[in-house]
């Protein structure tokens, strides 16, 4: 079997996106569904400028090979896309995902902490599935998407640092010992995404063993679940 068939996307989503026009046009759609305030649409609001700001670059031949980037991109978002269409018809998304539809309205989150906690669990474990995602449907393996992982992870670190500086309180709002400070500096999006790309090269290499590709996928699953939940520890 040279298909890993559990990592398909989730019954129910609204479908393959084909472009990263696409994408754009269903998270601004997610924008005028929710409050301000909705922890998910925190994430989605940081999900779109980091998608608006990888489709000019690739506009702008930024990338060398466009079809590749396009493709992981937009195989990327499919996995988000899938999580909410999932959650919003009553399904369960995966681990990763459910601490933030579950803690989306909780008064004592903040939004850095829905902002990491949905980058967590987009890079915690989708990361790695779109690569394979995108391998298939590019007809390579992992070895030739690198060059353009790395470039999507280098603007993805340098949008992460804006976030932290638009989404952190102000020093006159925070005390040295305020937990937000020690919840926003344990996690580290370069670290995630390098683990992300061993994830995907172990993924790739088991594509030919699935129940042994399922369990190591909802091992990474689970992981990524267990940090959302820390993450979002409620800090007042």
């Amino acid at each position: 079997m040279d298909r890993i068939e559990q990592f398909a996307l989730p019954a129910g989503a609204a479908g393959t996106v084909t472009d990263v026009g696409t994408v754009i046009e269903r998270m601004q759609a997610f924008r005028s569904d929710w409050p301000p305030g909705d922890g998910v649409a925190v994430f989605n609001q940081v999900y779109l400028t980091v998608t608006e700001a990888i489709g000019r670059h690739i506009a702008g031949g930024a990338f060398p090979d466009r079809e590749a980037v396009s493709t992981l991109d937009v195989r990327f978002a499919e996995r988000y896309l899938a999580a909410v269409d999932t959650a919003v018809s009553g399904g369960r998304p995966p681990e990763c995902w459910r601490p933030l539809f579950q803690f989306r309205r909780h008064p004592g989150v903040r939004p850095l902490q829905f902002a990491l906690a949905g980058v967590n669990a987009h890079i915690g474990h989708d990361l790695a599935l779109a690569v394979v995602d995108a391998c298939r449907t590019l007809g390579c393996a992992p070895a030739d998407l690198k060059e353009e992982f790395d470039r999507v992870g280098d603007l993805l670190v340098m949008l992460e640092e804006r976030i932290r500086e638009d989404l952190m309180p102000g020093p006159d709002l925070l005390e040295i010992a305020d937990p937000l400070v020690h919840l926003a500096g344990s996690w580290s999006l370069d670290r995630a995404r390098d683990a992300s790309w061993s994830a995907a090269r172990m993924l790739w290499q088991l594509r030919g063993v699935p129940l042994l590709a399922e369990e190591f996928r909802a091992r990474m699953d689970s992981g990524a679940g267990m940090v959302g939940r820390f993450l979002l520890t409620p800090c007042r």
